[in-house]
């Protein structure tokens, strides 16, 4: 037995929130029978239909990719810009990213078609972290490092002001340019490079090396390869504890 919203999450349609979401709206059937229960409890032989389509659980997958620059994170674009599937082996297009990098940014990508893992690594209330080796033009100081920590006001896609907050760690501090780690826990789009801007500092070069557990270790520009079983079941695990501390 196994509760009715892992049951649809794991059929890559949602994340469990909405499965709950659709349950409470009584657009899920169990047995031809309307069921609105949160918590209910199906079996293997239960015929679950969403919105009237049946509702068959996917063997989840779980991929790193290491994004190179000048592709954007999309399936598809209006501009007819090169996208990460472009170079993505056909048999996973069917994998979504979790979250994105610009078209400039380099680095780590998960890939997956687990619809619950994607919402908890990218939903605001868990503040899973991202880690970052970034290069500016100028030489940083502790001062601006504090502003960055302390959250400097952004403008959004939308042209919404937004406080953006980041951890920063310098690796190599130069008069001409400067190297330093940068942590995340918000997904602002182009956030870093904003910051810095507002700092007066253009970003030369974006890559992510980290994302919750997952590292980029092992892989080549353009290379995407399956996680191991225990590095899957680790992120689990942490992301578990993140939602307690977190109370998410």
């Amino acid at each position: 037995m196994q509760r009715l919203n892992k049951f649809i999450a794991s059929s890559g349609i949602c994340s469990r929130r909405k499965a709950d979401e659709y349950i409470e709206q009584g657009k899920v059937t169990v047995n031809g029978k309307v069921v609105t229960e949160l918590g209910f409890q199906i079996g293997p032989k239960d015929k679950v239909l969403v919105e009237n389509k049946l509702i068959k659980p996917l063997k989840n997958e779980y991929y790193r990719f290491y994004k190179p620059a000048g592709y954007i994170t999309t399936s598809e674009d209006e501009k007819g810009r090169k996208t990460i599937y472009d170079i993505i082996p056909p048999e996973l297009k069917k994998l979504k990213p979790v979250g994105r990098l610009d078209k400039e940014s380099t680095g780590l990508i998960v890939m997956t078609n687990d619809g619950e893992l994607i919402n908890e690594m990218t939903h605001p209330s868990i503040k899973v972290p991202k880690t970052y080796i970034v290069t500016i033009n100028g030489k940083l100081t502790p001062e601006d490092g504090e502003k960055m920590f302390n959250g400097l006001e952004i403008e959004t896609d939308t042209g919404e002001k937004k406080t953006a907050y980041a951890e920063v760690l310098p690796i190599e501090l130069g008069n001409k340019s400067s190297m330093v780690q940068v942590v995340l826990y918000q997904g602002i789009n182009r956030q870093i490079r904003k910051m810095f801007a507002v700092l007066g500092f253009e970003v030369v070069s974006l890559k992510r090396i980290q994302h919750g557990t997952i590292t980029l270790d092992g892989l080549k520009k353009g290379q995407i390869k399956p996680m191991k079983p225990k590095h899957v079941k680790e992120l689990k695990g942490y992301l578990a504890k993140l939602r307690k501390a977190n109370n998410a």
